[in-house]
């Protein structure tokens, strides 16, 4: 599936107030990338997966899926959320399958279709288990499922691995790769962290500051599988974070009232702790 954007602007109301959140977005997708999405807080990043989804409809602009208009919700384009947001009274079986139900997917082919993806997520042994029983990690993998049971052609991810630990992130990092090549989905994936967008695509978009335009595109040339301390990753990462971290300090200034000055010779925009870096 190829998705693009073609000067997409967004506008929201807020206590009479318009605001604008997206301004003349210009993006694509092609079929089978897996795409990142980094830009400063409340910069708009999660209204462009809204919008690809259909649950928002823009101001302006443009959205092609496979060069027709979107026009609503569709079962080829799924979101993942950073909550999983799984039904507590279903098991996991019973949430992955859930979608398949209320599409009228017969109940033998339905479980042996959602089976299949959480064997895919390796969660198998955890079928029949329900969510409070499931770690982070667990959880987010059935939500993963959940989704790929549609058999999407394009994933939605917002921040999936935002709320997990290090350890279990980067578990869950090179999962999501295994299963991307395997199914060929494109992926659409909003993350706060350079390392992880530089590690996972093969496009970074770097939007600015509300109201949010594409500051800069950054095509990831480094073979699969990446290792985290290959020196031309570090580079990608250290030009990314060039660019965030000019955006973010902005949103600083803006909220400050006033600029932000750094002692001559060190500057030092806030920090990337996934990088330990400074930008």
């Amino acid at each position: 599936m190829r998705v693009e954007l073609q000067q997409v602007t967004k506008t929201f109301q807020q206590n009479g107030r318009t605001i604008e959140v997206l301004q003349d977005i210009n993006l694509i997708v092609d079929q089978g990338e897996f795409a990142c999405l980094l830009g400063p807080t409340g910069c708009g990043k999660s209204t462009i997966l809204s919008l690809i989804a259909g649950l928002e409809r823009q101001d302006s602009g443009t959205i092609l899926v496979n060069g027709q208009p979107i026009t609503g919700p569709g079962p080829r384009r799924v979101m993942v959320f950073q909550d999983a947001a799984l039904f507590p009274w279903l098991t996991v079986l019973g949430n992955v399958e859930f979608g398949l139900r209320m599409a009228n997917v017969p109940k033998h082919e339905r479980r042996t279709a959602a089976m299949a993806y959480i064997k895919l997520v390796h969660l198998s042994k955890f079928a029949h288990a329900y969510p409070h029983q499931l770690s982070g990690g667990m959880r987010q993998r059935v939500a993963i499922a959940r989704g790929l049971v549609m058999q999407p052609e394009i994933l939605l991810m917002d921040e999936p691995f935002g709320a997990l630990d290090a350890q279990t992130r980067a578990v869950l990092q090179e999962e999501l790769l295994e299963i991307w090549q395997k199914t060929g989905c494109s992926i659409l994936f909003v993350t706060h962290s350079v390392r992880e967008a530089v590690g996972l695509a093969d496009r970074v978009y770097v939007l600015s500051a509300r109201p949010a335009r594409v500051r800069d595109i950054e095509r990831i040339e480094i073979h699969r599988p990446r290792q985290a301390d290959h020196a031309g990753l570090v580079a990608y990462q250290r030009k990314v974070l060039q660019s965030l971290g000019e955006e973010i300090e902005k949103v600083l200034q803006e909220e400050l009232g006033e600029a932000i000055r750094y002692p001559e010779g060190n500057p030092r925009p806030p920090a990337d702790r996934s990088l330990g870096l400074h930008i």
